[in-house]
């Protein structure tokens, strides 16, 4: 295959062409290979000796973070990494015009050719300035002692300032060492070239071949002298700036400082304000009331209580969360605009001040424990997921009803859909909405917990972003979970999911059953689509990775506008970009208006289509393709970014570390009670095996005794109800004609007055 073995370089030669700077035109002055920026991400195609009977074999390479990494296709750097080299302990050796090696301390050893010398040296050269950082980062990494620890910082949020502060200036540190390993290279390259010169000035040559030689000789010449002038004011700047390096962090850590003492300083002055307003405002009121009882409004010279007179410090609201106009309630709610400083604050219904929660953003790191995934699961071919016992080894904290709740992770993009004029620029929204659902799903391979029957999960943000969101577990088998989220801002989302998985062996199929409704309150516009395929493959052997794939149509029921999505599924011989989605906008007549592109884990992009065509190239089956000419492309939506540290915490995105974080006031049967999932959230994996298996048994009792009672009524001719949920009711769906559960209100009543009455005990 692809192994690297030894190979004798001096025996092969370059495929390209001779040995002679065949790169380089002779008419005109060589250029330079331009040097790649530390840190920056170098990719190519090089060739690679394999072994004696492929020879030479043509590699995708990627230079990235000090490691340089090969695969054979460029396909293939979402899964499937050929090999890799820690540059901070290699050696990087130069053969010939085209070829070069790497080695790392005989362990690998690779042999590489590049198309011409001109492409060698430029790889030559962004391999020699990341070898050079690598170096560094791993000496700072050794080295414990930090002048500037980001404990030092005092304040709130001076612990992240810090980090910023102190990436900064690392930053600054590494370009100067770049610099001074650029000074290095271009003084070894610069003596290597006057070198082969004076080589060149030894031969006795004339004609046109003398005055050639003549000419490079005064133009390196010309060079040298310039070269030498610039790495003259690189030295001074270097020893310059290593002397006042100190100085100037510890400068800059002073200003920070005395700044983030003044940010508490004026909070502590905003709070006072408030406080002293409030009072003011208690006392003239009691005086008011007492002086005249007969007048039932506030008078001219009274204090009214209202919203409008609480303090706030003025700051505009961003843009793209602009509230939709409703009843004046909402207006007063949404009134409170976030404080300059870090303490955000919200009104409630008694006019006080109430601190937003804030949200943790870390959970313990995952454990290593070692299973044997086979032992499991090789009795488990074709059987339902949900009904082979799993161990929480391969599950994340978190229960299906979370991960549902995380498809609103995105829920800005519904805001703007619920404020677009243009049903068709909503339908934009809404597809990229829907696509967005997926990107938690590219590197969390974790099973959730299956959900207990009558098991619920909310989810309010309704300060923070105008939401609130509830889940229910309304049946056990088949598995089925049932969804209603709301927005003050203009939308409510509703779905009923059935999770059907079968176990291939090789791959893992979760196939969604059911049917997502969005709402939007102005428009009246009401849209439906049901998820697409999710393949989990290497289940046994290799690297886990996800694939979604299939189409979906979203369909606007109001207008019947149509947008049809198609998630391509990943192929080894696609040039296509990989979790590649596409999809076109139409309205009833089938008339395209806009074309939609990206990838379901990035991001997604729309253009205006101006005119479609049939093209002459036939596509499937013989039908022509559909050619579109569209304006500029622009962005929909795209991915945030993982937290710090994501890797060691189930690649869970910012919202996802909040899903499980205990909350007062929540029903008995919230997901964030369940026990065994929490111990398993604190690292406890042998205690939650065991915790989860008397869950399920008690969840097997309660199942018996439902049946028992069944068969009781049924023999005395007693009309008997099957299971029924608590807050969602069984009906029959008046758009798609499907029997699924629509939330019948109720719990956010419940949850204010603190009665659960009415809650199974499933815990």
């Amino acid at each position: 295959g692809d192994a690297d073995s030894f190979c004798p370089v001096s025996t092969h030669k370059c495929p390209f062409g001779n040995d002679k700077l065949s790169g380089i035109p002779d008419t005109s002055e060589p250029k330079a290979p331009t040097p790649t920026p530390a840190g920056d991400t170098y990719k190519g195609w090089v060739f690679k000796w394999t072994n004696y009977i492929k020879g030479y074999q043509r590699r995708w390479f990627v230079l990235s973070n000090g490691l340089l990494s090969y695969y054979r296709t460029q396909a293939e750097m979402g899964h499937t990494c050929r090999g890799t080299i820690n540059l901070a302990t290699a050696t990087i050796t130069v053969d010939d015009a085209c070829n070069f090696m790497i080695t790392n301390g005989g362990a690998q050893t690779y042999h590489l050719k590049a198309s011409c010398e001109v492409e060698r040296q430029k790889w030559i050269t962004a391999l020699e300035l990341a070898k050079a950082k690598a170096a560094r980062m791993q000496a700072e990494s050794d080295d414990s002692g930090d002048d500037f620890s980001p404990s030092a910082a005092p304040g709130q949020g001076a612990g992240s300032q810090n980090a910023e502060f102190q990436s900064a200036m690392r930053m600054l540190g590494s370009k100067v060492e770049d610099l001074s390993t650029c000074n290095d290279l271009i003084s070894k390259h610069g003596s290597a070239l006057q070198r082969s010169l004076s080589e060149l000035d030894n031969l006795t040559l004339t004609g046109e071949a003398g005055e050639k030689i003549r000419q490079v000789t005064e133009r390196a010449t010309l060079f040298r002298i310039t070269s030498n002038a610039m790495i003259n004011a690189c030295r001074d700047f270097l020893s310059m700036a290593q002397t006042h390096s100190k100085r100037w962090q510890k400068a800059l850590q002073a200003e920070r400082e005395q700044r983030v003492r003044l940010e508490e300083t004026l909070e502590q002055l905003a709070k006072q304000h408030n406080h002293l307003e409030r009072a003011f405002r208690g006392a003239a009121q009691a005086n008011a009331s007492a002086d005249s009882k007969s007048i039932s409004g506030p008078g001219k010279g009274e204090v009214s209580d209202d919203d409008d007179n609480e303090f706030f410090d003025a700051m505009e609201e961003a843009p793209e969360f602009i509230t939709v106009p409703a009843d004046p309630q909402f207006h007063k709610r949404s009134s409170s605009n976030v404080s300059s400083f870090n303490s955000e604050i919200c009104q409630d219904d008694q006019s006080e001040l109430v601190p937003l929660k804030k949200r943790r953003t870390r959970i313990p790191d995952k454990p290593n424990y070692s299973l044997n995934l086979w032992s499991i699961m090789k009795n488990c071919i074709g059987k339902e997921l949900s009904k082979i016992p799993m161990p929480v080894n391969f599950n994340e904290p978190i229960s299906m009803l979370q991960r549902l709740s995380e498809d609103l992770e995105y829920h800005e993009l519904l805001d703007k859909a619920a404020k677009s004029h243009n049903s068709l620029e909503q339908m934009c929204y809404v597809a990229a909405f829907c696509v967005s659902a997926y990107s938690t799903t590219v590197y969390r391979t974790g099973k959730p917990f299956n959900p207990l029957l009558g098991e619920t999960y909310e989810l309010d943000r309704q300060r923070e972003s105008g939401y609130r969101s509830l889940c229910e577990q309304v049946s056990h088998h088949p598995p089925a979970a049932a969804h209603h989220a709301i927005s003050d801002r203009g939308w409510t989302l509703r779905q009923e999911i059935t999770v059907a998985s079968k176990f291939r062996g090789k791959y893992l199929s979760i196939m969604p059953l059911g049917t997502i409704h969005a709402i939007f309150e102005k428009s009246n516009n009401h849209y439906t689509w049901k998820k697409v395929t999710t393949t989990v493959h290497n289940i046994i052997v290799g690297k886990l990775w996800i694939d979604q794939s299939g189409e979906i149509d979203v369909v606007n029921h109001t207008t019947g506008d149509r947008c049809h999505l198609k998630f391509a599924p990943y192929s080894y011989f696609s040039r296509d970009v990989a979790r590649k989605v596409t999809g076109v906008v139409m309205d009833k007549t089938g008339k395209a208006h806009y074309v939609l592109s990206g990838t379901w884990d990035e991001k997604m992009e729309f253009s205006r289509v101006m005119q479609s065509s049939r093209g002459g190239e036939n596509g499937t089956e013989g039908r022509q393709k559909t050619v579109y000419q569209t304006l500029k492309a622009k962005e929909l939506w795209r991915r945030n970014p993982l937290p710090d540290g994501a890797e060691t915490m189930y690649y869970f995105t910012a919202l996802a570390l909040t899903l499980n974080e205990p909350e007062d006031g929540v029903a008995p049967t919230d997901s964030r009670l369940r026990p065994d999932q929490r111990l398993m959230e604190d690292g406890r994996w042998d205690e939650a095996n065991a915790e989860k298996q008397r869950l399920e048994e008690k969840q097997r009792t309660a199942r018996r005794e439902r049946e028992r009672e069944a068969l009781n009524q049924r023999s005395s001719s007693v009309p008997h109800e099957n299971y029924k949920a608590r807050w969602f009711e069984h009906t029959e769906d008046k758009i798609t004609g499907e029997a699924v559960h629509v939330y019948k209100g109720g719990y956010w009543e419940a949850k204010d007055q603190g009665k659960w009455d009415d809650c199974p005990d499933i815990f």
